[in-house]
């Protein structure tokens, strides 16, 4: 019964930060590369290699709650809720 439950939880947590990993590559994707130097933040390759590589950490359920699986999120997280407003402001889109 445990076991069952632990598994669904694993699988909801593995679902939810494949999806905000995999925006969060998406949304960096579709950005415009002077846009990144412009508020005042890395370039737009190493936002699409750091990104790229959390969305590959989330391939893996088994990676989830690794070490690697956690930066990863926090990474996708870092660009979701710090640089993508920043960029929507910049160019208004």
């Amino acid at each position: 019964m445990f076991g069952a439950v632990q598994d669904l939880v694993m699988l909801a947590l593995w679902v939810i930060t494949l999806g905000v990993k995999a925006f969060a590559f998406i949304d960096c994707l579709r950005r415009r590369p002077d846009a990144f130097p412009a508020v005042g933040r890395q370039t737009k390759v190493l936002w699409l290699i750091l990104t790229g590589l959390a969305a590959l950490t989330g391939l893996l359920p088994q990676v989830t709650l690794t070490i690697f699986g956690i930066a990863g999120i926090v990474i996708a997280l870092i660009y979701l809720f710090d640089i993508r407003p920043r960029l929507i402001d910049i160019t208004r889109r």
